[in-house]
Protein backbone atom coordinates (compact mmCIF):
# COMPACT_ATOMS: atom_id res chain seq x y z
CA UNK A 1 0.00 0.00 0.00
CA UNK A 2 2.50 2.41 0.66
CA UNK A 3 4.50 1.78 -2.22
CA UNK A 4 1.83 2.55 -4.02
CA UNK A 5 1.36 5.72 -2.65
CA UNK A 6 5.05 6.98 -2.66
CA UNK A 7 4.71 6.16 -6.41
CA UNK A 8 1.86 7.95 -7.37
CA UNK A 9 3.15 11.12 -5.17
CA UNK A 10 6.92 10.91 -7.59
CA UNK A 11 4.73 10.48 -10.54
CA UNK A 12 3.06 13.71 -9.55
CA UNK A 13 6.55 15.14 -9.12
CA UNK A 14 7.91 13.86 -12.18
CA UNK A 15 4.71 15.97 -14.30
CA UNK A 16 5.33 18.61 -12.53
CA UNK A 17 8.94 19.08 -13.22
CA UNK A 18 8.93 18.47 -16.97
CA UNK A 19 7.53 20.63 -19.42
CA UNK A 20 5.83 20.12 -23.61
CA UNK A 21 6.73 21.79 -26.09
CA UNK A 22 6.63 21.95 -30.03
CA UNK A 23 9.89 22.19 -31.04
CA UNK A 24 10.89 23.67 -34.80
CA UNK A 25 13.11 24.87 -37.40
CA UNK A 26 13.62 28.65 -38.43
CA UNK A 27 16.18 28.81 -40.75
CA UNK A 28 19.36 26.99 -39.09
CA UNK A 29 18.18 27.09 -35.58
CA UNK A 30 15.79 25.40 -33.63
CA UNK A 31 13.02 26.60 -31.17
CA UNK A 32 10.01 25.55 -29.04
CA UNK A 33 6.79 27.10 -27.11
CA UNK A 34 4.85 25.72 -24.47
CA UNK A 35 2.69 22.89 -25.97
CA UNK A 36 -0.42 24.33 -24.65
CA UNK A 37 -0.03 27.43 -26.22
CA UNK A 38 -0.86 25.63 -29.51
CA UNK A 39 -4.17 24.82 -30.74
CA UNK A 40 -3.06 23.19 -34.40
CA UNK A 41 -0.23 23.05 -36.53
CA UNK A 42 -0.96 23.35 -40.87
CA UNK A 43 0.41 23.40 -43.67
CA UNK A 44 0.88 27.20 -45.18
CA UNK A 45 -1.66 28.16 -47.75
CA UNK A 46 -2.25 31.60 -49.22
CA UNK A 47 -1.56 34.47 -47.32
CA UNK A 48 -3.74 38.03 -48.19
CA UNK A 49 -1.31 40.70 -47.48
CA UNK A 50 -2.56 43.75 -45.58
CA UNK A 51 -1.95 46.99 -46.23
CA UNK A 52 0.51 48.89 -44.27
CA UNK A 53 1.13 45.78 -41.85
CA UNK A 54 3.75 46.25 -39.96
CA UNK A 55 6.89 44.14 -41.68
CA UNK A 56 6.49 40.93 -38.87
CA UNK A 57 2.60 40.37 -39.79
CA UNK A 58 2.31 38.29 -43.29
CA UNK A 59 -0.64 38.85 -44.11
CA UNK A 60 -4.15 36.61 -43.37
CA UNK A 61 -5.47 33.59 -44.00
CA UNK A 62 -9.11 32.08 -44.37
CA UNK A 63 -8.61 28.76 -41.74
CA UNK A 64 -11.96 26.95 -42.31
CA UNK A 65 -14.10 30.29 -41.84
CA UNK A 66 -12.17 31.98 -39.46
CA UNK A 67 -9.61 34.91 -40.50
CA UNK A 68 -6.03 34.31 -39.16
CA UNK A 69 -3.38 36.84 -38.56
CA UNK A 70 0.20 34.84 -39.45
CA UNK A 71 2.86 36.65 -37.71
CA UNK A 72 6.39 35.86 -39.54
CA UNK A 73 9.00 34.85 -36.24
CA UNK A 74 11.94 35.38 -38.45
CA UNK A 75 11.01 39.10 -38.77
CA UNK A 76 10.20 39.32 -34.96
CA UNK A 77 13.28 37.68 -33.66
CA UNK A 78 15.63 39.12 -36.13
CA UNK A 79 16.44 35.79 -37.88
CA UNK A 80 17.85 36.08 -41.29
CA UNK A 81 16.56 33.75 -43.94
CA UNK A 82 18.92 31.12 -44.87
CA UNK A 83 16.80 29.80 -47.79
CA UNK A 84 13.69 30.63 -50.32
CA UNK A 85 10.65 32.20 -47.78
CA UNK A 86 8.02 31.19 -50.12
CA UNK A 87 5.19 29.48 -48.28
CA UNK A 88 5.42 26.35 -50.35
CA UNK A 89 7.55 24.34 -47.54
CA UNK A 90 6.21 26.41 -45.00
CA UNK A 91 4.35 25.44 -41.70
CA UNK A 92 2.04 27.85 -39.76
CA UNK A 93 1.55 27.15 -35.80
CA UNK A 94 -1.77 28.12 -34.92
CA UNK A 95 -1.56 29.47 -31.59
CA UNK A 96 -4.41 28.54 -28.75
CA UNK A 97 -7.18 30.92 -28.73
CA UNK A 98 -5.63 32.33 -24.82
CA UNK A 99 -2.78 33.47 -26.36
CA UNK A 100 -4.01 36.47 -28.03
CA UNK A 101 -7.08 38.50 -28.51
CA UNK A 102 -6.84 37.35 -32.56
CA UNK A 103 -6.59 34.17 -34.27
CA UNK A 104 -3.42 33.64 -34.59
CA UNK A 105 -0.46 31.86 -36.45
CA UNK A 106 3.55 31.43 -36.89
CA UNK A 107 5.53 30.67 -39.60
CA UNK A 108 8.00 28.04 -38.99
CA UNK A 109 10.19 26.29 -41.56
CA UNK A 110 9.50 22.95 -40.54
CA UNK A 111 8.09 20.82 -37.11
CA UNK A 112 10.01 18.26 -35.94
CA UNK A 113 8.51 17.37 -33.13
CA UNK A 114 6.68 17.44 -29.39
CA UNK A 115 8.94 17.21 -26.46
CA UNK A 116 8.83 16.56 -23.25
CA UNK A 117 11.84 17.73 -21.22
CA UNK A 118 12.73 17.73 -17.74
CA UNK A 119 13.12 21.00 -15.96
CA UNK A 120 16.91 20.27 -15.31
CA UNK A 121 17.70 19.86 -19.06
CA UNK A 122 16.97 23.25 -19.49
CA UNK A 123 18.85 26.70 -18.62
CA UNK A 124 17.26 29.27 -17.48
CA UNK A 125 19.78 31.45 -16.87
CA UNK A 126 19.55 32.90 -20.19
CA UNK A 127 15.74 33.97 -19.40
CA UNK A 128 15.94 37.15 -20.86
CA UNK A 129 14.40 39.66 -18.43
CA UNK A 130 14.89 42.86 -20.54
CA UNK A 131 13.16 44.45 -23.52
CA UNK A 132 15.49 42.78 -26.27
CA UNK A 133 15.10 39.44 -24.43
CA UNK A 134 12.45 39.25 -22.68
CA UNK A 135 10.53 36.55 -24.42
CA UNK A 136 12.53 33.87 -24.30
CA UNK A 137 11.99 31.46 -20.91
CA UNK A 138 15.14 29.48 -21.35
CA UNK A 139 17.43 26.99 -23.64
CA UNK A 140 16.28 23.44 -23.82
CA UNK A 141 19.61 20.83 -23.61
CA UNK A 142 18.33 18.09 -26.00
CA UNK A 143 20.10 15.32 -26.05
CA UNK A 144 20.44 13.60 -29.78
CA UNK A 145 22.39 10.68 -31.25
CA UNK A 146 23.21 7.15 -29.58
CA UNK A 147 24.53 6.55 -26.85
CA UNK A 148 27.83 7.04 -26.34
CA UNK A 149 28.24 9.17 -29.76
CA UNK A 150 25.50 11.80 -27.84
CA UNK A 151 25.68 15.54 -28.29
CA UNK A 152 23.47 17.86 -27.25
CA UNK A 153 21.41 19.78 -29.59
CA UNK A 154 20.38 23.74 -28.35
CA UNK A 155 16.63 24.81 -28.53
CA UNK A 156 15.74 28.02 -27.48
CA UNK A 157 12.30 28.14 -25.90
CA UNK A 158 10.47 31.08 -26.43
CA UNK A 159 7.38 32.76 -24.61
CA UNK A 160 4.97 33.33 -27.54
CA UNK A 161 2.43 34.97 -25.31
CA UNK A 162 5.16 37.58 -24.61
CA UNK A 163 6.02 38.08 -27.58
CA UNK A 164 2.61 38.33 -29.69
CA UNK A 165 1.13 40.40 -26.79
CA UNK A 166 4.28 42.63 -27.15
CA UNK A 167 3.94 42.98 -30.81
CA UNK A 168 1.83 45.78 -31.61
Amino acid sequence: MELANSRTQSGKETQEDEVQVVEFIIGEDKFAVNLFDVREIVEASKITPLPHAPSHVRGIIDLRGEITTIVDLRQLLRIKASKDTSTADLRFIVMDDTVSSQKTGIVVDEVTSVLTVPVTDIDQTTKGGTNEGGHILGVIKKEVGERGESRKELVIWIDVRELISNMG
